[in-house]
């Protein structure tokens, strides 16, 4: 029989949903080296709790995530709780000896994600953050072409993670605009999505200048008669940015850019070639390749199928096509893996960690106004 691995989820919210799914999705597509128990929910109340218990197929239910990071049938806390939660929260699970799954940010600050690091590595627990986007078998693809020298030297990146769900001025206010409870905003929420995609296709960020604005300062509290919140983070960032490999990029991201729904987007310059990737079209990826003859040159479009890393376990046929849920479950088979064969799990929290110096200095370059080296 497999060894087990039970899970303590924490949160069941939009990202606790998707974590669920991935459970599943895992368990049926990948041949795991052990089986995912789904043991124990814990939520804001012992009602919610018990209610997404029995909704995400979880055996029970708790309303103190406490007794979930304590019990002894518990392997691996899997952390989808607000930002300002999740030093707190991972820091007690790697006492109670668990493994530990959360969500990105990893923590308000980088000096809290070094502290949850090297607990965790003291601990020898391991570890994984939901930066989800780099399992898409597109962008997978993407670093084989680099690595492989496909596109030569990577001299320019340009990045961008934009969303319009808080285009609307009158969107009620809500935690993750107080910095107390998410830290940054965009630069947190998206902004470390594309920070992560930009190191892990080209190299650690060395220098960055940048700015941050937020243009929508206060929002209406729903269900009161017209009062307001201060908004405390960025509606916007923009970063100049110098990699350790001498390329240099831009990287962007907004939470208020009307029309873009889930708009990541990257485009890589290399000396022989270009790669281009959008989100909204995650099963493909645009290649320029300098080489070809000049009469034949031109952006071709390459359809991700079972030839490319992961997208077999999926699907026979190429061009058909995974989802934004299906980028979780390979993040969930890496994590199974890691754990039962003591293998390296990227992105673990020291990697997690190098996103948020990288968060920590674009806010403080934008406060001086000048370019900071990591």
């Amino acid at each position: 029989m497999k060894p087990e691995l039970r899970i303590g989820l924490i949160g069941t919210g939009y990202m606790g949903k998707a974590h669920c799914i991935a459970f599943q999705t895992a368990s049926a597509v990948f041949p795991l080296s052990g089986t995912i128990v789904c043991e124990m929910v814990a939520d804001i109340n012992a009602e919610l709790a018990a209610q997404k218990a029995t909704e995400f197929g979880f055996k029970r239910s708790t309303g103190d995530w406490r007794e979930l990071v304590n019990d002894p049938n518990i392997d691996l806390v899997d952390i989808c709780a607000p930002n300002y939660l999740h030093r707190e929260m991972a820091l007690a699970a790697i006492a109670a000896g668990k493994h530990v799954y959360s969500e990105k940010p990893l923590a308000l600050n980088a000096s809290d994600a070094l502290e949850m690091t090297e607990a965790a590595e003291r601990a020898g627990v391991k570890t994984l953050v939901g930066f989800n986007y780099t399992k898409n078998p597109t962008i997978q693809l993407a670093k084989q072409i680099i690595e492989r020298g496909e596109i030569g030297e990577v001299v320019h990146f340009r990045g961008t993670f934009n969303e319009d769900y808080l285009a609307d001025s009158q969107t009620p206010f809500s935690w993750r605009l107080k910095r107390e409870f998410s830290g940054a905003g965009t630069l947190g929420d998206m902004g470390s999505h594309i920070i992560n995609i930009a190191q892990h296709l080209v190299a650690p960020i060395e220098q960055l200048c940048a700015d941050l604005q937020t243009v929508h300062k206060q929002r209406p509290i729903a269900d009161t008669d017209g009062e307001t919140g201060r908004v405390e983070n960025d509606d916007q960032v923009h970063m100049m940015v110098r990699f350790n490999n001498g390329a240099i990029g831009t990287l962007e991201s907004s939470r208020i850019a009307w029309g873009r729904k889930n708009g990541l987007w990257f485009e890589i310059n290399g000396t022989r070639g270009t790669l281009i990737f959008d989100q909204q079209r995650l099963s493909e990826l645009q290649l320029y390749t300098a080489t070809d003859a000049s009469n034949r040159q031109g952006f071709r479009t390459i359809l991700t199928g079972p030839e490319h890393p992961d997208y077999q376990h999926f699907c026979v046929s190429a061009g058909h096509g995974i989802g934004y849920n299906d980028m979780k479950a390979v993040e969930v088979r890496d994590l199974v893996e890691g754990i039962f064969n003591q293998t390296p799990i990227w992105p673990d929290f020291r990697a997690a960690y190098e996103v948020n110096k990288v968060m920590d200095a674009v806010e403080l370059s934008h406060r001086q106004g000048s370019w900071i080296t990591l």
